[in-house]
């Protein structure tokens, strides 16, 4: 996939200044209209973040699931409702020698009924803390 998702993240590694690279992150959705119990959530996308610690697309997560509004096999259109980026940092500390707190982190965020085309979702990172923000 070559263009970018509606929806991308960011990870910095706040211990070492850099980007944090190859980190699995996983995006799900709960549609606006009908609620389901977080723990039901799947992911319909994964990817792993690049050199520079970004994810631009999404892969889907298995053969069976799609892209949510796909076209050409890329996800183009976003819609309305909670969407969850789960970050896999414990693998990314256990591969640098190092330990961690959070196995993994979730942040759920909300896309409203008139969404905007595109949304950032940055992770600052270290072993003992986090902090995200909605990016541009």
């Amino acid at each position: 996939m070559s263009s970018r998702s509606p929806i991308t993240c960011h990870i910095l590694d706040t211990t070492c200044g850099k980007p944090a690279e190859n980190v699995k992150c996983e995006i799900s959705y709960i549609p606006s209209n009908g609620i389901t119990s977080p723990s039901e959530v799947k992911p319909f996308g994964y990817a792993y973040t690049n050199q520079d610690g970004r994810i631009g697309s999404w892969n889907a997560a298995n053969s069976t699931e799609t892209f949510i509004n796909a076209e050409n096999n890329q996800w183009t259109k976003l819609v309305s409702g909670t969407y969850r980026i789960r970050y896999h940092t414990k693998d990314y500390f256990l591969k640098r020698d190092g330990t961690t707190f959070f196995p993994f982190i979730d942040i759920w965020f909300e896309v409203p009924a008139i969404p905007e085309k595109h949304y950032h979702v940055p992770l600052l990172l270290s072993n003992y803390g986090y902090s995200t923000y909605r990016g541009s």
